[in-house]
């Protein structure tokens, strides 16, 4: 164990010296080795894919369901998607050194505040090989470097990327160190990479609740946590019902495995039943699984043997399939009273015309995001304009909602004088 502790800090120590290089890069210089990066996606996209098809094939003869290998799935057109964030990316404004607030002391002290890189950031990630990428860009474009540690069962396809990324950091100039993967399998390195006083600056965890859980039991480093996504849609009475249905039906089956995906739909009991039932209908016939509470199956006799019962447990889960909880509840304060005992504080809808109502929502409910008739497909960095994102915090310190490039910022003070003691 001592000796797995000893390459884990070794990897992490080389990060560590390349920050120094990498916190003061131009943002030309950040700009460049990003565009280089995509080219370098491209150009090895045939081995980058031969890699994710070892880890696929090990996903499937392990029993994974299809939602976990949808989430492992590198394709031509992910790839493509990856390289056009980089290039999106390139394009945003560089934050290190962004003045934020400046002010001057009655005594001519000028004080500014300056946006400086976080430093080394360990990542802490599952299945997602597209994380591998992203992450590694947006500590690029913010002059941090980064530790990555994924999932084992994605070694191959995220080896092969960490390998493209280094690649194109050398042939511009800049340290391959600034970007380390840690390919043990041993949970262990997870342990060791989140107590790396000194040499890691915030750990940030990306995944299900039991690896999110695990870091922040562990770490002795700052963590950055990122939440899962038990996210609800509210159809109100005045919500007008082909809206509601567009809404839902993209917010649960358009990618079911990510975490702004729709978990519980709310429906209003005074919303006309014709309207509760066509949807429900069509849900149905999307291939939604519906977990559904005894009113809604006693409201909708006719689909009962098609709305399996609602256990206590599907209130709180993120299934991250096609399976939805569906309750009926009888005002608009019962759905904010169910959201917020059962929320993760990720993302929340209503659908409805009724502007008060709406008002209402968005004020009470404690949430990262909230929507009025919007899908909450769209709390995303690239939805919300940020280019790139490093995960979704739920918290509410230092950094909440979708992470582009402020969030992976510090800050220290310039102070300017001209001869003042105290």
């Amino acid at each position: 164990m001592d000796s797995l502790k000893q390459k884990v800090h070794a990897q992490i120590s080389l990060a560590k010296q390349a920050s120094r290089r990498m916190a003061i890069l131009s943002r030309k210089e950040k700009d460049h080795v990003l565009v280089a990066i995509g080219n370098q996606l491209l150009a090895d996209e045939a081995h980058i894919l031969s890699e994710n098809a070892k880890d696929l094939a090990r996903a499937e003869a392990d029993g994974q369901p299809a939602s976990y290998l949808d989430r492992l799935l590198l394709t031509p057109e992910r790839i493509t998607q990856l390289v056009d964030s980089l290039s999106q990316l390139a394009s945003l404004d560089d934050p290190v050194g962004e003045r934020i607030d400046s002010w001057t002391r009655p005594n001519g002290l000028f004080i500014e505040q300056i946006r400086v890189p976080l430093g080394v950031i360990g990542m802490v990630y599952e299945a997602r090989p597209n994380v591998t990428v992203d992450a590694a860009a947006i500590a690029i474009k913010t002059g941090n470097t980064i530790v990555l540690r994924g999932s084992h069962s994605a070694v191959h396809s995220n080896l092969a990327l960490v390998k493209s990324i280094r690649q194109a950091l050398t042939d511009t100039g800049l340290p391959a160190e600034a970007v380390q993967y840690l390919p043990f399998a041993e949970h262990a390195s997870v342990d060791f990479l989140c107590t790396a006083n000194g040499l890691v600056d915030v750990i940030i965890p990306r995944g299900g609740a039991g690896l999110i859980q695990r870091v922040l039991q562990i770490a002795s480093v700052p963590v950055l946590e990122t939440g899962v996504g038990n996210c609800h849609i509210f159809v109100d009475q005045a919500a007008p019902y082909d809206m509601a249905e567009n809404i839902v039906i993209n917010a649960k089956t358009s990618r079911p495995a990510v975490c702004n995906a729709a978990e519980t739909l709310l429906l209003h009991r005074s919303w006309p039943q014709d309207n509760q039932r066509a949807l429900l209908q069509k849900l149905l016939a999307k291939g939604v699984e519906l977990r559904a509470c005894e009113l809604t199956r006693e409201l909708h006799v006719d689909l009962a043997e098609q709305l399996h019962h609602a256990a206590a447990e599907d209130w709180d889960t993120e299934y991250s399939e096609l399976i939805l909880a569906v309750r009926t509840v009888d005002s608009l304060e019962d759905a904010i009273e169910h959201i917020t005992t059962h929320s993760t504080g990720h993302s929340e809808a209503i659908v409805t015309e009724d502007e008060h109502a709406a008002r209402q929502f968005l004020t009470a409910i404690d949430a990262t995001a909230v929507y009025h008739n919007a899908s909450t497909r769209f709390t995303d960095g690239g939805e919300f304009g940020f280019g790139a994102e490093i995960g979704i915090s739920t918290q509410k310190l230092h950094a909440r909602g979708p992470m582009g490039l402020p969030a992976l910022t510090s800050y220290k003070y310039v102070v300017r004088g001209s001869g003042q003691i105290r």
